[in-house]
């Protein structure tokens, strides 16, 4: 999968180490983490709730600072690149301001970074097709479903064409049926814009049906315990599930979980 794009580096991690300071004492939240996620890459970081995979995204995304080893992300500080705009980042919650529009808030960023207003115009226009939100520029999110909250949070984020895509568990508080309609959307639009992303989840179908790498992470501190490269092909209706090559994968990740816990 996009093969031809995958030996150019996007993140590199070297040796990564985080500590926090609490008021009971430092923790550990992520232990001699080493990855690179490369060009075109779909990659999901999966594990414990605690292991530190959303804090490894936070660390790429400038929003946490390791206090050891070696983090790039296109070649520069992760802070540099925040300045830069490589990456649009989508939270676990839509994060959408109630009293603005949809279109008002996927402008918002566009707005804040001088855009004209042509421009900010022409790109809403083409992320609402992206994620197939034609027609509900004008309304507001209260009149939106969850799933739809959610695509536009995807636009959002994708408004200002960053090459990077970080994705926080963006469809864990959706129920299945919209869960499995949004992540047929979300590798469509993936395979469209070749983004490279990296998407952090507690699913493991979820994992193995979006990925081109799996990032299997142990309980705190967190450790890579695996790293799955998919076999799957680049098409994958969801029926692809009840595959024995996705059974296998799946069992792999189910088995890299138990091991990050038994050398807990």
């Amino acid at each position: 999968m996009n093969t031809e794009s995958n030996t150019q580096p996007v993140i590199e991690a070297r040796q990564l180490d985080l500590v926090f300071q609490t008021n009971d004492g430092p923790v550990q939240a992520l232990k001699d983490v080493n990855l690179t996620v490369n060009k075109g890459d779909f990659v999901s970081f999966i594990g414990p709730s605690g292991c530190g995979k959303t804090t490894f995204l936070r660390c790429v995304a400038a929003l946490e600072t390791p206090t050891g080893g070696e983090l790039s992300v296109n070649g520069m500080t992760p802070d540099e690149a925040r300045r830069k705009r490589a990456y649009g980042y989508v939270f676990q919650a839509a994060g959408l301001y109630p009293w603005r529009t949809i279109a008002k808030n996927i402008k918002l960023p566009l707005e804040i970074m001088g855009y004209s207003r042509d421009e900010q115009e022409s790109r809403v226009r083409n992320v609402l097709e992206l994620v197939d939100l034609e027609g509900f520029g004008e309304k507001f999110p209260w009149q939106l479903s969850g799933g739809m909250q959610q695509r536009a949070s995807i636009a959002r984020a994708l408004a200002f064409d960053a090459d990077i895509l970080l994705m926080d568990e963006p469809f864990g508080a959706l129920d299945e049926i919209v869960r499995d309609h949004l992540n047929e959307q979300l590798l469509a639009l993936w395979t469209r814009t070749e983004k490279t992303i990296g998407f952090v989840t507690h699913s493991i179908p979820e994992a193995v049906y979006l990925s081109t790498r799996i990032v299997v992470m142990s309980p705190r501190p967190g450790r890579i315990t695996d790293i799955i490269d998919s076999p799957l092909p680049k098409e994958r209706p969801l029926d692809i599930r009840d595959t024995p090559e996705f059974i296998e994968v799946a069992h792999r990740v189910r088995e890299g979980l138990r091991a990050g816990h038994s050398d807990d």
